[in-house]
């Protein structure tokens, strides 16, 4: 397997590591910055160095665009233009809607890991860095089901969780879990500052609650300016919420309302829970097998069906009929509650499935 790589930073310098250690795949690379490929083929991130994307991305089996966010569109389209008819073209843009809706080649399949660290660029890179983590893909109608699977079998490979969403979706969610605390934790900093400047006090020592709450405050402007603006009208919303539930508290903390206070209170510590409970979900794994028509986004369709619902598709292959007018679809789902799950959702699709 040829991968070629669009950026050679914290993410990709880490797919490229992952992607040789463990799939024994053989990778190429392009950054802007040539002291960044240096560094990948030092560390061993990569096999070789290009100086352009043409000849980073010949005869590349995947192509996984490492750009940051307001880079992302132009990287995107350089690399479909040059890649490989048969190539799968990715991105790991943690916005995804604008991204989706300018490129509509079959090829591209919009991607967002769920991994990261508070150090950035290739010195920093790690083969591990994304074992276990959610990987989000945006595949639509227009997807080649074949190069989303090569995809989805990819990650897995790398230790991901590879998981379905649509875009606007997505942005929703990483608006919640994502920009918005980071956008809090810059207000938290600010507050603090301030408030002991007016008392001209020294930095008194930070409890853990505000260092945990504050360890994202000034992430770097060069990535998360792109973001906050890609995702603007997303965060504003999620803002709004925000302000709207901390008026019910401070509401309720003038009115020195302790049994509101206290559900209040509850209430966090049961969605926490539950929060984590759906993370940590597992069990034995059970194949499925859906029979679908050849058409075109069948594939999309079925990932994103369950991706909705919340089933997590711990691996998937495609097995097409000799003429081609049809094919099976082979899912491995873990724990048997998710599977009976699964199989009635892919059956209310109106595709046959079996447990084979």
């Amino acid at each position: 397997m040829k991968l070629a790589l669009v950026g050679v930073g914290l993410i990709g310098g880490s797919i490229g590591l992952a992607a040789r250690e463990r799939l024994g795949a053989s990778v190429a690379a392009y950054d802007s910055d040539a002291e960044a490929l240096q560094i990948a083929l030092e560390r061993g991130a990569i096999d070789s160095a290009s100086v352009d994307v043409p000849g980073a991305v010949a005869d590349a089996d995947a192509v996984f665009v490492a750009a940051p966010v307001g880079a992302l569109p132009d990287a995107i389209a350089a690399a479909l233009i040059a890649a490989p008819q048969s190539s799968v073209v990715t991105d790991v843009g943690s916005t995804k809607r604008a991204i989706v809706a300018a490129h509509e080649d079959p090829r591209f399949v919009g991607g967002h890991p769920l991994a990261g660290a508070e150090t950035s660029g290739v010195r920093h890179a790690r083969a591990d860095l994304f074992d276990g983590a959610t990987w989000y893909l945006t595949p639509r109608a227009t997807t080649s089901g074949i190069l989303y699977e090569r995809l989805h079998r990819l990650l897995h490979g790398l230790g991901a969780r590879p998981v379905a969403i649509e875009a606007d979706v997505h942005d929703t969610i990483l608006a919640t879990v994502s920009h918005l605390p980071h956008v809090l934790a810059n207000v938290l900093v600010a507050q603090a500052a301030q408030t002991l400047a007016a008392g001209s006090e020294r930095l008194p020592a930070t409890g853990p609650s505000f260092r945990d709450a504050t360890r994202v405050a000034g992430a770097p402007s060069a990535i998360w300016t792109d973001i906050y603006v890609s995702n603007r009208d997303a965060i504003a919303e999620r803002i709004d919420d925000a302000i709207a539930r901390l008026t019910e508290v401070r509401d309720a903390l003038a009115a020195a309302d302790e049994t509101k206070i206290e559900a209040w209170n509850d209430a966090a510590a049961d969605d926490r829970r539950r929060l984590l409970e759906a993370q940590l979900a597992g069990g034995p794994l059970f194949e499925l097998r859906a029979s679908v028509p050849n058409r075109p986004g069948v594939v999309a369709q079925l990932a994103l069906e369950l991706g909705r619902a919340g089933v997590n598709i711990t691996d998937m292959a495609l097995y097409p009929a000799p003429d081609m007018s049809e094919g099976v679809v082979a899912l491995w789902i873990a724990g048997e509650q998710e599977a009976r799950r699964t199989e009635d959702l892919v059956g209310k699709l109106g595709f046959p499935v079996a447990r084979a």
